[in-house]
C-alpha cells in the first residue's frame, strides 16, 4: 500500500508528499437549485476521429480528439448553446460555487455530446483502459480524461458507472493508476464503467478548501469572500469539464441510470460534494473521501435525502474533525448515510477504503 500525508490545503498528490497553499477562491450567495435540462434538440455535425481505445486490460494512449464543435452560442455575454438556456443564473444554487445554471451546463454537455457523438468511428465502445480527449470550445482547449470500462463487457448490456474526482495537484490518471491500478482492478471485478475527468484546471465549481471544512461557516466565508473573475471563470469550466465528460461517456454507452455514482478525493471529496448537490439527479450515491468541503446552510440538503452517502475519512487527517461532525449532522438529520474511518493519513487513506466504496456503490444498486 501506498502511503503518505498531502496537503489538504494544497497538493494532493495521492500517497504522496505534503502540499503548499491551495486557492482560497470563493463567494457568497445564495439562491435555489436548478433541476437539471432535459434532452437538448438538434445537433451541429458529428465530429472525426473517436479517441484512443484499449481491449483487454491493456493502456492505449492512442488520444486522438473528437473533432467537431458543438453548434452556435446564445444570446449574451455567458449564452449557452444553441438553444439552451444562459449558462450564468445570476445567482449561486450552491453558495460557495458558481453561478452556472445546472439546467444550462446539462444542456449544453448534451449538445457537445451529440455533435461528438461518432458510432462509426474505431474506438466507439471500446473495452479496457482508455485515455482519450475531447474539444472544448468554450475553453479552447482539448480536455483529457480516464475510461476504462470492463473488458467482460458483452457490448450491448447495460453498465453502472463510477466517476471519479482527483485531488488538488493531481490529474485524471495519477489516482487511478497508484497501489498497482487498485482502482482499475476494482472496476473490472465489480463491472463498473470507470470515468475520471481532468476537471480542467479548477476544483470541479466547489470555492471550499482548508481550513473551511464543515462545521465552519466562518471560515468558509472568508474563502467566499476572495474570489476573483479569473478564479471564478477557472471553476466554471471545471464544473463543466465534469458534465461534459459524463454526458460524453452516456452518449456512447449503454449506462444503467439508475447505477450512477460519483466519489473523490480531498478536492475531488469538495468536487463530489459540489456536483452530487447540483447535479443530483444524475446519482444515486456518493461517496466523499477525506474532505468534508460543504456546509449546513446554502447546499440543497433536500435534494439529497433518497441519495446514497458514504463518507470515508483518515484519522489521521486534518480534516478529521470536519468529517465527524458531519457524519453526526447527517446521520442526525435522517439522511441515508454511512460513515468510515480508518487509522491513515490523508493519502494513506484511499487504498484502504476503496474497496469499500466499491462494495457501497453495490449495496446501493441493490437498495
Amino acid at each position: 500500500m501506498t502511503s503518505g500525508t498531502a496537503g489538504l490545503d494544497g497538493v494532493d498528490a495521492p500517497g504522496g508528499s505534503t502540499g503548499g497553499t491551495g486557492r482560497a477562491d470563493a463567494t457568497a450567495g445564495g439562491g435555489g437549485r436548478s433541476a437539471l435540462g432535459g434532452q437538448a434538440g438538434s445537433s451541429a455535425q458529428a465530429g472525426q476521429g473517436f479517441g484512443g481505445h484499449g481491449e483487454t486490460g491493456g493502456t492505449t494512449s492512442g488520444h486522438g480528439g473528437f473533432g467537431a464543435q458543438a453548434g452556435g452560442s446564445g444570446d449574451g455575454p455567458r449564452g449557452g448553446a444553441g438553444g439552451c438556456p444562459p449558462l450564468d443564473s445570476g445567482q449561486r444554487s450552491i453558495s460557495f460555487g458558481t453561478l452556472l445554471s445546472a439546467d444550462a451546463v446539462t444542456c449544453a454537455a448534451r449538445r457537445l455530446a451529440t455533435s461528438l457523438s461518432n458510432p462509426s468511428a474505431s474506438g466507439w465502445r471500446a473495452k479496457g483502459d482508455q485515455h482519450r480527449k475531447y474539444h472544448f470550445p468554450d475553453a479552447n482547449a482539448d480536455e483529457r480524461y480516464r475510461l476504462y470500462v470492463p473488458t467482460t463487457w458483452n457490448g450491448t448490456a447495460k453498465l453502472p458507472l463510477a466517476l471519479f474526482l482527483h485531488g488538488a495537484g493531481s490529474d485524471e490518471n495519477a489516482y487511478v493508476d497508484q497501489n498497482n491500478a487498485q482502482m482499475l482492478k476494482l472496476a473490472e471485478k465489480h463491472g463498473y464503467l470507470l470515468v475520471a475527468p481532468l476537471g480542467a484546471d479548477g476544483a470541479y465549481g466547489n470555492f471550499l478548501r482548508l481550513s473551511s471544512p464543515f462545521g465552519k461557516p466562518d471560515e468558509a466565508a472568508k474563502l467566499m469572500a476572495a474570489v476573483t473573475a479569473a478564479s471564478e471563470r477557472t471553476n466554471e469550466l471545471s464544473e463543466r469539464d465534469v458534465i461534459n465528460v459524463l454526458e460524453l461517456v452516456l452518449a456512447e454507452y449503454p449506462v444503467d441510470r439508475d447505477a450512477l455514482f460519483l466519489f473523490g478525493h480531498s478536492m475531488g471529496s469538495g468536487g463530489a460534494w459540489y456536483v452530487g448537490g447540483k447535479y443530483s439527479a444524475y446519482w444515486r450515491g456518493i461517496a466523499p473521501m477525506s474532505g468534508p468541503f460543504v456546509q449546513k446552510d446554502g447546499y440543497p440538503w433536500d435534494d439529497l435525502t433518497e441519495t446514497l452517502l458514504f463518507v470515508t475519512e483518515g484519522a489521521q487527517t486534518p480534516s478529521i474533525d470536519g468529517s465527524r461532525a458531519l457524519s453526526d449532522w447527517l446521520k442526525a438529520n435522517g439522511f441515508k448515510a454511512e460513515y468510515e474511518e480508518v487509522d491513515a493519513d490523508h493519502g494513506g487513506m484511499i487504498p484502504l477504503v476503496l474497496p469499500d466504496i466499491f462494495e457501497f456503490f453495490e449495496r446501493a444498486r441493490k437498495n
